[in-house]
């Protein structure tokens, strides 16, 4: 389980959640892609509008959905299984449904976390359940630093970055693995106004997915 992380909102998270996942499936992984943002949820929305649908997402099966159901996960390998953010959360706790999501997906199965923005206990919750995770950040200096401190509580909670994307990005200048304490697995053109349907992009988020499984996930994932 992986979060996708960074600072502030509009860093680029959900995108690369999204971009990552379906590059994942493509090499053959069943991928879940859950939304961890219940307060600002976004990932099954993006994922309707990039599927031509118009970002109407009525009947999307929720994280609470999947953690109450009787048995197992079942991911398809043909594409990424989306996860909302509940409608109605009520009294729900975020962490305990993340861990339960964590137990339910098969071992083989890659899952994404799209992560809040900040360092609240909404945004530790994932990072608490998670195994590791990815951070996305702008190189822009304001972005960057908060990037950092989200570096930092994520070891503090036992979740180190596997790498970091760099997003909206021509080129990625030396010292920024250096100041997040981890590599950069990516870079991500800056395209408008639809990313995710930019060959570009897509070839961008299938590159991330190959450094992602060579040095981190062939063993488990089962990827061609």
């Amino acid at each position: 389980m992986i979060a996708v992380a960074g600072g502030k909102g509009g860093s680029g998270k959900t995108t690369t959640t999204l971009g990552l996942a379906r590059a994942l499936s493509r090499r053959g992984a069943p991928v879940v892609a859950a939304d961890a943002d219940w307060d600002l949820p976004n990932l099954a929305r993006l994922a309707s509008a990039a599927d031509g649908d118009g970002g109407s997402v009525p009947d999307a099966p929720t994280v609470l959905d999947a953690v109450r159901a009787d048995g197992a996960i079942r991911p398809d390998r043909r594409a990424p299984t989306v996860l909302a953010a509940p409608n109605d959360p009520g009294d729900a706790d975020a962490g305990r449904a993340l861990g339960a999501l964590a137990e339910a997906v098969p071992d083989d199965s890659p899952t994404l976390l799209d992560c809040p923005a900040g360092a609240s206990p909404d945004a530790a919750a994932p990072l608490r359940a998670a195994d590791r995770c990815l951070l996305v950040t702008p190189l822009r200096r304001a972005a960057l630093r908060d990037a950092a401190k989200t570096a930092a509580l994520a070891r503090r909670l036992g979740c180190p970055p596997v790498g970091t994307v760099a997003v909206r990005a021509e080129s990625v200048p030396a010292g920024v693995g250096e100041l997040l304490g981890c590599p950069v697995l990516g870079r991500i053109p800056a395209v408008a106004p639809e990313p995710l349907s930019d060959p570009s992009v897509r070839a961008a988020y299938d590159d991330l997915a190959r450094r992602l499984v060579d040095e981190h996930g062939a063993d488990r994932w089962r990827v061609a």
